[in-house]
C-alpha cells in the first residue's frame, strides 16, 4: 500500500480525558493505557470509518489524523 493510502493518527495526552469513546467506536485502533489515556495501536494504517468516526466523535477533539505523506489534515479539517 502507497504511503498516499495511510493514515497518521495521533492522540493529544495533554487533551485525552480517557473517555474510551475512541476504544468503544475502533477498537482495532485504539487503546487506553495504565494511565486510561488513548493512544493509537498503530500511527500509521490504511483509511477507516471507524477511526474517522472515533476522531470526529472524541469530547475533546484530542484525535488528529492526517494523511502520512504529506501531513494533510483528514480531522480535524483545516480551517
Amino acid at each position: 500500500m502507497a504511503t498516499a493510502d495511510r493514515w497518521h493518527i495521533e492522540v493529544d495526552r495533554d487533551l485525552c480525558i480517557g473517555s474510551g469513546m475512541c476504544t468503544a467506536g475502533a477498537p482495532e485502533a485504539f487503546r487506553l493505557d495504565a494511565a486510561r489515556q488513548s493512544q493509537p495501536v498503530a500511527t500509521e494504517r490504511a483509511p477507516s470509518e471507524e477511526v474517522l468516526a472515533a476522531a470526529e466523535g472524541c469530547p475533546v477533539e484530542a484525535i488528529t489524523v492526517t494523511l502520512a505523506d504529506t501531513g494533510e489534515a483528514v480531522f480535524p479539517p483545516e480551517e
